[in-house]
């Protein structure tokens, strides 16, 4: 939201604890191409689909083929777009966005899409994933604009601390260089994770990293295109599924049609965390539906850890497929245990005290007759730290469980993934340090069983090779940088801001040389609605 913004620090998350914070993905990309459609609404309810992989802030961009304007602020994507937010954003393409910080602060600077421009178009950029060579890039970026990072046009300048305004500032540094041709000279040069969506007055653009880290996927409209991060987004606005984005391809659409071309070779690494939790669970990724995934780990989880129990009880809502398997697999009745708060999530009201000790409850309480003189196999998708299921444990022994049996459908979360996912810090997950056996007394329960990761693998149906379990197994399939240069707060002390900038106003592109009036965007490329 261009213009006066009113900031809470208040953050959505899915933490059932005050403070507790559950594995985040990066982001939610959306783009259309489609003439004589509501493309800002086809981009909202794109972004509405895709609201779990990010809910700090959303933006939309979109182009008449004249001027590029893009309206983003802080909050969900409900709440930052209305009826006449939406009716000011004309075109015949969209680029969208919701955020989860992974690479610089949860702040309306960083909000995206982030913004370049030369004398001749404006760029519009959406990143899902995390890049890990952000450092060098920036330093790339500097040494293109004379060693000195604050005469940067656009977003840089102004203090935007993510990786993607920095892949922005270098998809424009050469302002000789069509948009398409400097994105294949930029591409290639990036490392780690990227699902881009991004576009400039004309022409929608989609590229996906050599590992294809993070899903992307190409749907058909009657009358148009579709990129999004998951099928499910397509769903939502009537777009036909036609294939992933392919690893190291980039796609364009324009008034020409679909085009693609390779700026590296695939080598699939794709994250299998996507299938176990992050991932809607009515999305398909490389042709098999995460729900039916989930399922099946659960069934291999049963066979891998049986126990004698009177209820499988998910923890909602991530837990319930794999419990729906479990509870298959082994014949032990399927029944729900607790009861979950929908509405809790995004609160600027911090708990008092007395609220804070009760912890797990805001979110989930328990179904006392239900619980009661029983013994419970409760089934989650992962423990990071150990402190939500803690809490649950001995909720669930208070409401009268005679005994709690937690069973994983993942592996020991032990290494921090640098490739979009924000855990925990390793000296923060409890698995870096504890066997099976100490977390299972951490956390007061009976038993406690993690499905192993060949189990899970193969849940997948996919190919091994072309999988990255890097926070279960340290393998990191892109070669990591030194580790002063990872972490989220890479770019926090060392972006310089121009003298004078106002970081909360994008306002204009400062674009050397170009009048308001330029035909093709330029520095009018921001409007305030």
């Amino acid at each position: 939201m261009i213009g006066d913004v009113a900031r809470a620090d208040g953050r959505l998350s899915h933490d059932l604890l005050p403070g507790e914070r559950l594995p985040q993905d990066a982001c939610g990309v959306f783009g259309v191409w489609a003439p004589g459609e509501e493309v800002a609404k086809l981009a909202y309810f794109g972004l509405y689909a895709l609201q779990h992989r990010g809910q700090e802030a959303a933006g939309i961009a979109t182009s008449d083929g004249q001027r590029l304007v893009v309206y983003k602020d802080v909050g969900l994507v409900s709440q930052v777009f209305d009826e006449s937010a939406l009716a000011s954003l004309q075109g015949h393409l969209a680029v969208g966005h919701c955020r989860y910080s992974t690479t610089g602060r949860n702040s309306w600077e960083n909000a995206q899409p982030t913004l370049g421009g030369t004398a001749d178009h404006t760029v519009a950029l959406t990143h899902n994933g995390n890049l890990i060579n952000t450092a060098a890039l920036r330093d790339l970026l500097a040494e293109s604009h004379g060693g000195d990072l604050r005469t940067s046009p656009g977003e840089v300048g102004r203090g935007n601390t993510t990786d993607t305004a920095i892949v922005t500032g270098l998809l424009t540094a050469d302002a000789d260089l069509p948009l398409e041709e400097a994105a294949m000279r930029v591409l290639p040069q990036l490392r780690g994770a990227f699902s881009l969506v991004f576009c400039d007055e004309t022409t929608l653009y989609a590229a996906r990293d050599p590992q294809g880290v993070r899903p992307l996927v190409l749907g058909r409209l009657e009358r148009g295109w579709v990129v999004a991060s998951e099928t499910a987004a397509l769903d939502i606005v009537g777009a036909s599924v036609v294939r992933e984005v392919e690893p190291g391809e980039l796609v364009a659409v324009d008034e020409n049609g679909l085009r693609s071309q390779r700026f590296a070779p695939a080598a699939p690494k794709r994250c299998v965390f996507e299938w176990v939790y992050l991932a809607r669970p009515d999305t398909t990724i490389a042709g098999r539906e995460v729900y039916d995934a989930r399922v099946e780990m659960g069934r291999r989880l049963a066979g891998e850890h049986p126990v004698e129990a009177d209820l499988v009880m998910p923890t909602p809502e991530s837990g319930t497929p794999a419990a729906i398997g479990y509870a298959e697999a082994s014949g032990i009745p399927f029944g729900h245990g607790l009861v979950k708060n929908a509405y809790v999530g995004r609160t600027f009201i911090a708990p008092s005290q007395t609220i804070r000790q009760l912890g797990i409850r805001l979110k989930l309480n328990p179904l006392r007759d239900v619980i009661k003189g029983k013994r419970l196999v409760v089934v989650d998708d992962s423990i990071v730290r150990g402190n939500t299921q803690r809490a649950l444990v001995r909720m669930l022994r208070e409401a009268g469980a005679a005994e709690v049996h937690v069973r994983i459908s993942s592996p020991p979360v032990r290494w921090p993934c640098f490739y979009g996912i924000d855990f925990a810090t390793r000296a923060e997950l409890i698995a870096t340090g504890l066997d099976t056996d100490s977390i299972r007394a951490s956390i007061g329960a009976d038993s406690l069983g993690y499905i192993s990761e060949d189990s899970m693998v193969a849940a997948t149906e996919q190919d091994p090779s072309a999988l990255c379990t890097a926070c279960f197994s340290g393998s990191y399939p892109i070669e990591l940088p030194a580790e002063d240069q990872l972490g989220k707060d890479v770019l926090e002390l060392q972006f310089p801001v121009r003298e004078g900038a106002d970081p909360t106003d994008v306002g204009t592109l400062d674009v050397e040389g170009v009048a308001p009036s330029a035909a093709l965007g330029g520095s009018d490329a921001v409007r305030r609605p």
